[in-house]
């Protein structure tokens, strides 16, 4: 996903570091806003996680470090939470400004709190999800533990968390005592997502239910089954994502989307790993590599969908001879494997030294049919088009495409 690095200044005139994740190759059909955990920033494994399945839903997503954290400027010890839901309506602001309004608020931990808070200011958001997120923001001091008794005695005190050292003040105490949720969550208004882990030891279950019944309907729940807080498990954070994902898309006008790639055209799009973004006309699809070579297995390997490639045409083809013929043909089943073998091995082969690439392709035909139909179905497999097409010279051509320096 294509990812631009902004900067924007909220009321007190300090810049808040965000970044903008739009949808590969064309114009998002509407735009998110994620809010980070406490003392978290937005390049969280799962921030990116969520925001790349939006992306992949032509939801463009900005995610920014609230005040103090991440690469945002001030001073994490003068913010608390209503700070948090200021940072998130200026966020919303300068989308609205320079982009277009946030149409859906996603929230992890205390920044599903924020984003529930933050609706009510944000006329034109439409759906709301949060991640592990308290019902009583005032559930977070549990993480200050003894720090908590000091804060209140001094009126500060420098608390450790995950492995960071923070300031915490007794305003900040304060406010969170003076956040009342029921009443904003019962006048959401808006569609609302609620994921959480049965597990979480941050921010038990129970949080997740009594934000639900506290909901109006339209709303959902999903488990995240044994997901830690922190979503640090790559499966998991993928998972909310995909889910995410296919949920928002109820809540954007689809006939805005102008995501597809030109007429004709694949583009693929490769970052620093091996995980690459097809584009194939309005379907968006992933390819990676193996765990075991260097990759994060996020999807099919190029190889994988060369056979996808093959086996879908030769199953299309078989469908399309048997409704011609109007034989019985029930489904077509194709099984199939690649390998490099050594061309002395290969007997059909025109090539005599080094390796070849062989494909293994088993055909199932299920339905009445008789032995002189399976037969030549399997004749008219191998005059699928991209069967001829391997068998074909292919002759590719590359050009090197000039781009504007960043």
């Amino acid at each position: 996903m294509p990812s631009e690095r902004l900067t924007f200044q909220n009321p007190e005139g300090t810049a808040l570091a965000a970044r903008l994740d739009r949808p590969d190759g064309a114009s998002p059909c509407a735009y998110a806003l994620f809010a980070h955990c406490f003392t978290c920033s937005k390049d969280l494994r799962a921030a990116r996680a969520l925001s790349r399945a939006l992306t992949r839903h032509g939801i463009a997503v900005l995610r920014f470090d609230f005040t103090g954290l991440g690469e945002s400027e001030g001073d994490f010890a003068d913010t608390n939470f209503s700070s948090n839901v200021d940072d998130l309506v200026v966020a919303a602001d300068f989308l609205a400004e320079h982009y277009e309004a946030p149409r859906i608020l996603v929230g992890h931990s205390l920044g599903g709190a924020a984003v529930l808070q933050a609706a009510s200011r944000l006329d034109a958001v439409q759906a709301v999800s949060t991640l592990g997120a308290p019902y009583d923001p005032e559930h977070v001091t549990h993480l200050l533990e003894d720090a908590t008794e000091d804060i209140r005695a001094t009126g500060e005190a420098r608390v450790t968390l995950a492995g960071r050292t923070f300031t915490i003040r007794k305003q900040f105490l304060d406010d969170l005592a003076a956040t009342r949720m029921e009443e904003t969550i019962g006048a959401l208004g808006r569609a609302l997502l609620v994921f959480h882990s049965p597990v979480d030891r941050t921010v038990g279950i129970d949080n997740a239910s009594r934000i639900f019944q506290a909901a109006k309907h339209p709303k959902s729940f999903v488990s995240l089954d044994d997901a830690d807080h922190l979503l640090t498990t790559r499966a998991d954070a993928e998972y909310a994502g995909v889910v995410l994902g296919a949920w928002a898309e109820k809540y954007v006008d689809r006939s805005r989307s102008e995501r597809q790639a030109p007429e004709g055209q694949v583009v693929t799009r490769t970052g620093e790993a091996y995980r690459t973004d097809i584009q194939a006309g309005p379907h968006a699809l992933v390819a990676d590599e193996p765990e075991d070579v260097g990759g994060d297995d996020a999807g099919p390997s190029p190889y994988d969908y060369l056979l996808s490639a093959l086996g879908s045409c030769t199953g299309m083809t078989l469908r399309m001879y048997a409704d011609r013929k109007g034989w019985p043909l029930e489904e077509a089943i194709v099984r199939l494997s690649h390998a490099k073998i050594h061309a002395k091995d290969c007997e059909h082969c025109d090539t005599n030294t080094g390796k070849v690439d062989r494909i293994e392709r088993e055909i199932e035909v299920r339905g009445a049919l008789s032995d002189a139909q399976r037969e030549r179905l399997l004749d008219i497999a191998n005059k699928c088009p991209v069967h001829r097409s391997l068998h074909n010279e292919i002759a590719v051509r590359s050009s090197l495409r000039r781009t504007m320096p960043e």
